[in-house]
């Protein structure tokens, strides 16, 4: 399969197609299957048969064989328009516009190619594999973009910890420069007297600026990363919101199946099958309880 070029994401997808088909058209030949043993069961209880007879046993063994393959092949068309959908939906996202080739259907060499990976995936299939759980399919565009800006959010945090660090020791060289300001400003006044302590007083007072003008960048980026995180558990809200509506909709989607399988032919003549069965059961049942009255 890497001759088509997959990745290794892409290539589970493919397979785990290939299983679900091969399950559906496993099924369908069972209920073929059934369908030949039941006429056996049923109408084959007798030594000779008239050709008017076998004509019509084939005829209706055909009619149900027919139906079986027409449901059959109609239900793969059906899926097949479901999972384009499900691709086409997912490339609309992001803009994109998917094109198909007819004629790539029919082509020989990748429909050997691929008929020999289905043979090679259903030797290996007895072997227990550890799968990655699949994500829905309507939230993967979705989580890997939310993945990215997590790790931009990340990065940012990050760079904002590293400028407040740089702040907080700036912050701290400056209180230490006014310690020390001080410090000198007591020795001036000592020795130089009121005019040199109004010097002093200024870079005092510029020192205070300074200090005020780091604690409000810092108070800022402080500000600009709580912004950042509630944007995050927004973001994370959402995408758990969206999980939950495709939960609901894979659940609606498993009903619709079980009721569309309901309404099948196959299902319609078993079940006549099974009643047109009792109805042999309790005649014979009559029959044997008539045999014994009369013993």
């Amino acid at each position: 399969m890497g001759d088509f070029g997959f990745n290794e994401h892409h290539q589970n997808e493919v397979v785990n197609y290939m299983r679900f088909a091969r399950a559906k058209r496993t099924l369908r030949l069972k209920t073929i299957d059934s369908c030949f043993q039941d006429l056996k069961d049923s109408r084959l209880v007798e030594d000779t048969f008239t050709v008017d007879e076998v004509t019509e046993m084939l005829d209706g063994l055909q009619m149900v064989v027919r139906g079986e393959v027409d449901t059959e092949l109609l239900n793969m068309a059906h899926t097949n328009v479901l999972l384009l959908r499900q691709l086409f939906s997912q490339a609309e996202k992001f803009y994109l516009r998917l094109q198909s080739d007819i004629s790539e259907l029919e082509n020989r060499d990748l429909l050997e190619q691929v008929a020999e990976f289905e043979k090679a995936d259903f030797k290996s299939g007895s072997k227990e594999i550890n799968r990655p759980k699949l994500a829905p399919l309507n939230e993967g565009g979705v989580s890997e973009l939310l993945n990215k800006e997590i790790g931009r959010l990340q990065e940012e945090n990050d760079k904002l910890k590293a400028r407040l660090r740089t702040l907080e020791s700036q912050a701290t060289s400056a209180l230490d420069e006014r310690s020390k300001a001080e410090r000198a400003l007591k020795d001036l006044q000592v020795t130089q007297g009121e005019q040199q302590y109004a010097v002093q007083s200024q870079e005092i007072s510029s020192l205070e600026d300074t200090v005020a003008s780091l604690q409000a960048e810092f108070q800022k980026s402080l500000s600009a990363k709580e912004a950042s995180q509630r944007d995050l558990q927004e973001n994370l809200v959402s995408a758990k919101h969206d999980l939950l509506r495709v939960q609901d909709q894979l659940a609606l989607a498993e009903k619709e199946l079980d009721r569309k399988f309901q309404e099948t032919a196959a299902y319609r003549n078993m079940k006549e099958i099974l009643s047109k069965k009792n109805d042999q059961i309790k005649d014979l049942r009559r029959r044997l309880q008539k045999y014994e009255s009369d013993d």
